[in-house]
């Protein structure tokens, strides 16, 4: 039995509506949906302002389905985080000369490479980039970290100088390199 699947998702300011297996989480002016899978039950208790995931009886011995479960749960507090507070990552551009810039719907990275990467911004997303840091927002929680996680791919912190494109919170682990001498 799943324990992170019996307990309700606490929608506080955000709307739900339910139309089949669709969930509709809407909260000013971000809204998100998300379609859950067959044989997981989610309801929509108005007077607690909560939504509720359940399986089938007939469906409790089942693995695949009771990890569903937790998961489609787990998915729906996200998504009511994501339209109430939005989630964020923080990056950092480490090296000299290394930079980024915005350039319509595209974030231009010069890491290094004798040619500017363009990484394409997904819809949903804002990016700000202020000197050598870059904030990524957004209220989807998987595109968010998706985004954040191909930005840092082009050119990923190395061992020995620190260059590269880390998370603000992100240690490098450092290497000495070569001695030289006797």
């Amino acid at each position: 039995m799943s324990r992170l699947g019996k307990k309700p998702v606490e929608l506080g300011k955000a709307n739900a509506e339910i139309s089949g297996r669709k969930i509709k989480i809407s909260s000013g002016n971000a809204t998100l949906e998300f379609e859950h899978h067959p044989s997981v039950i989610v309801s929509h208790n108005k007077d607690d302002k909560t939504l509720e995931v359940t399986v089938d009886d007939k469906h409790m011995n089942s693995k695949p389905v009771l990890a569903l479960w937790g998961t489609t749960r787990a998915i729906l507090a996200n998504m009511v985080v994501g339209v109430t507070e939005g989630y964020e990552k923080k990056l950092e551009v480490v090296g000299v000369g290394y930079n980024a810039t915005l350039a319509g719907q595209n974030l231009n990275l010069k890491v290094g490479f004798a040619n500017t990467i363009a990484v394409p911004i997904p819809q949903g997303v804002d990016v700000t980039v202020d000197k050598q840091n870059i904030t990524v927002k957004g209220a989807d929680k998987q595109k968010v970290g998706q985004f954040a996680a191909v930005v840092r791919a082009t050119r990923k912190p190395e061992p020995y100088n620190g260059k590269g494109i880390k998370y603000a919170d992100e240690t490098v682990v450092r290497k000495q390199g070569k001695a030289f001498g006797s």
